[in-house]
């Protein structure tokens, strides 16, 4: 008899989740097979603290449900004492899947949300008395009914951006006095001014009060509260959790930690994991401080780490190791160095366009090509930084007649068809007996196939995209899923299939669907593709323009890590030079890819933060004339034109009108560069000249790079002399304000 495969000698299973059903182990010691030794580790420590600081790839997630399992089945953990907390409904679904594969039933694997509002309903009646006040899942409404009471007219954008300052306020535990206050503190940028968010804050909580409604973070507000305030209910939430486990950790907020030393005490089996290096929500409150500085708080844990990457190509993790290697700040410092455990595959793509509607056509090619060379629709993606930028690579994809999905679409099990697609197959199961579609059908995926043809699913995909193919990949999705199962248990019946698509709807533990994945950088977090197209890579857009301190720009590389690392073997780099066709064409691609892509130095540029020498306004910057100097006769001395990005002394003229070298990257804001545009074209044809007699292109570059609030900043962009000041000044501070000018006669 062969002895069993060891980790050394290709017993690791894969660090992804198959969609197979693998069969339960057998033994406590059986759940601990193909583990290798740093993931045996996590697994065989059961008691806390304990802390796994996981790289992409490195099957944290493997390691810590085997964890659970494995105290479990050996009897050091009771399921019922166990509470595994994460961040996505998604996340936590398939981890009680896993952990129900692995035969460790009964345990609480849920969302911090989820648990909290589990105990805050049970518990308000002992503590508050009468029913739980009415969850409100979107706030939007209320914070615009806010807006209205302070007289504030918010648009669809600005409703957004309050409303995320108002979760960002409440996750930090800052009431809305101290709103201002926080937000200078934490050197935050705020979306508009922080006394108006403030008072729109304020009388947003006293509408939920006056409505007796709560949001999100009440619920973790008020459980905090009570477990506080209410010792006895604290101690009868400890006597049922015992052992904690939580995943992400780096994405924890300071109200959530408030919330997980409640649930501790003074005990210490608390099992975290987490990626300083995959830190990417900090605009929420969350913050990889807790994780950075676990041993502080807890002087005995035992620290593992994860760096065997069994997701990505060594090309692919040189990369993203190449990435990181240019950071900074103290996530930096706690960096994982990856070290692949695949076969070499194939180069990273870099590629560059002339627009933006020839980058999406060119992912769709690429797309294409690599479906019929055998990879499935469902292993590809399509990864960009704004949600914004989705509609070009739909249609595309479209257009190529190559299926697709856009991620954060609405829950699987919720999904109309799915729903009546359940509703068929559970009266087949009971009924089919006397069902004459079921006559011929021998087995499960051919009873299954039966009941969805009645319901839309053909052998064959619908062409072209839209609500009908969506549909039909949603039925095509519950047959191969009906196809795993009987392959995994050929005794099975329908019926057991049904109890199987219940037990997936409890947890949200959905099938796959066919189709290429569009999504944000954001929404990947956690997922990963066989080909991964990260589009959009100029300046500008990553990082975004409005990254513009040093923190914010670290998160910004981060960001692209995380998109990287969701690659197993294909990845494709691309940008555009321009907006559309025919548009200005001096984008450049994204200052993160400076000495990684072919051709480009070993020395990625380095971004000066505001203020720094060189940066407009600070020290070695170029001293300009005011409006007020300008219109008394005298003019300050001017000092050398500097690069306002690394601080050269500029000697070109276009350079100088610039005020940054032409290899140093642009943060232009686009939108405001086309209605400048736009708007020359109108006043050009007004005065019966050319274009370039209002402005040159250059200078709509500066002046949409600056962004000027005020006439002194705008006077000192070259090229905007005092003629021009008075003719077209006050257009341009409209336009850069984000206000259309409706009439375009002189000024004076």
């Amino acid at each position: 008899m062969p002895s069993p495969a060891t980790w050394q000698h290709g017993g690791v299973t894969p660090a992804t989740h198959s969609t197979l059903f693998p069969q339960v182990p057998d033994s406590a010691d059986a759940v601990l097979d193909g583990l290798d030794p740093e993931q045996r580790e996590v697994a065989e420590t059961l008691q806390g603290p304990v802390c796994v600081l996981a790289g992409a790839g490195t099957g944290k997630t493997r390691a810590i449900t085997h964890r659970i399992a494995y105290g479990v089945r050996r009897g050091d953990f009771q399921a019922t004492t166990v509470l595994a907390v994460t961040f996505t409904n998604r996340a936590a679904g398939e981890m009680r899947g896993r952990l129900r594969e692995l035969g460790a039933h009964g345990v609480q694997a849920r969302t911090f949300h989820s648990a909290a509002l589990r105990q805050l309903q049970f518990f308000w009646p002992k503590a508050v008395g009468g029913d739980l006040p009415r969850l409100v899942e979107r706030k939007v409404q209320l914070v615009a009914d806010a807006a209205a009471r302070c007289h504030v007219r918010l648009d669809r954008g600005e409703l957004r951006d309050v409303t995320g300052e108002i979760e960002w306020a409440k996750v930090t535990q800052t009431v809305p006095s101290d709103y201002a206050a926080a937000v200078a503190k934490a050197a935050r940028t705020p979306p508009r001014d922080p006394a108006e968010t403030a008072q729109i804050y304020g009388l947003y909580e006293q509408l939920k009060r006056e409505r007796s409604v709560i949001d999100f973070e009440d619920v973790l507000l008020l459980t905090v509260g009570i477990l506080q305030d209410r010792h006895d209910i604290a101690d009868q939430v400890r006597a049922q959790y015992k052992h904690f486990v939580v995943d992400e950790y780096q994405d924890v907020s300071p109200l959530q930690q408030r919330l997980l030393e409640l649930w501790l005490g003074d005990r210490e089996n608390l099992c975290v994991v987490g990626d300083a290096s995959q830190t990417i929500y900090s605009f929420t409150g969350a913050t990889p401080d807790h994780l950075l500085n676990f041993r502080t708080r807890h002087p005995q844990a035992k620290i593992v780490k994860l760096v065997r990457d069994y997701r990505s190509t060594p090309q692919i993790v040189h990369l993203a190791n190449g990435l990181l290697s240019h950071a900074s700040g103290r996530a930096a410092e706690h960096r994982l160095e990856l070290v692949s455990q695949r076969e070499k595959g194939p180069e990273a793509v870099y590629a560059e366009y002339a627009d933006e509607p020839a980058e999406a056509d060119g992912a769709a090619r690429r797309i294409r090509e690599l479906t019929e060379a055998g990879t499935l629709a469902g292993n590809i993606a399509v990864l960009f930084r704004t949600n914004g930028q989705s509609e070009l690579y739909e249609q595309a994809l479209a257009d190529a007649g190559i299926p697709y999905q856009l991620r954060g679409a609405e829950r699987f099990f919720e999904r109309r068809e799915v729903l009546e697609a359940h509703a068929a197959l559970r009266g087949a199961a009971r009924f089919g007996g006397n069902d004459p579609l079921l006559d011929d059908t021998v087995d499960i995926p051919s009873q299954v196939r039966a009941v969805l043809s009645t319901k839309g699913w053909t052998s064959r995909p619908p062409a072209g995209s839209g609500a009908t193919r969506d549909r039909w990949e949603s039925l095509a999705s519950l047959v191969r899923l009906a196809e795993d199962f009987a392959q995994a248990h050929p005794a099975a019946t329908l019926g057991d299939l049904i109890t199987e698509l219940d037990e997936r709807k409890a947890t949200q533990h959905a099938p796959a669907v066919e189709g290429v994945t569009l999504a944000s950088l954001h929404a990947a977090k956690g997922l990963e593709w066989d080909a991964v197209f990260l589009v959009g890579l100029a300046e500008g857009m990553m990082p975004i323009t409005y990254a513009k301190t040093d923190e914010q720009l670290e998160e910004e590389r981060r960001l692209l890590y995380v998109g990287v690392t969701r690659a197993r073997v294909h990845l494709s780099l691309s940008w555009a030079l321009a907006r559309s066709p025919g548009g200005w064409s001096g984008r450049r691609p994204s200052r993160f890819l400076q000495g990684l892509r072919p051709g480009s130095g070993t020395t990625p540029t380095r971004p000066r933060a505001p203020g720094a020498a060189g940066a407009t306004g600070g020290p070695g910057a170029s001293t300009r004339t005011s409006p007020t100097e300008a219109a008394g006769g005298s003019r300050v001395r001017r000092g050398p034109a500097r690069c306002r990005v690394c601080g050269r002394t500029l000697t070109d003229a276009g350079e100088m009108k610039l005020m940054r070298c032409e290899d140093c990257p642009s943060d232009m804001d686009e939108g405001v560069y086309e209605r400048l545009r736009d708007w020359r074209g109108v006043r050009a044809r007004e005065m019966g000249q050319p274009d370039y007699c209002v402005f040159t292109d250059k200078t709509l570059v500066a002046i949409a790079e600056t962004v000027p609030d005020s006439e002194a900043g705008l006077s000192r962009i070259p090229g905007v002399g005092m003629r021009k000041f008075r003719r077209f000044g006050a257009d341009v501070l409209a336009i850069c304000a984000g206000e259309e000018r409706a009439r375009g006669e002189d000024e004076g």
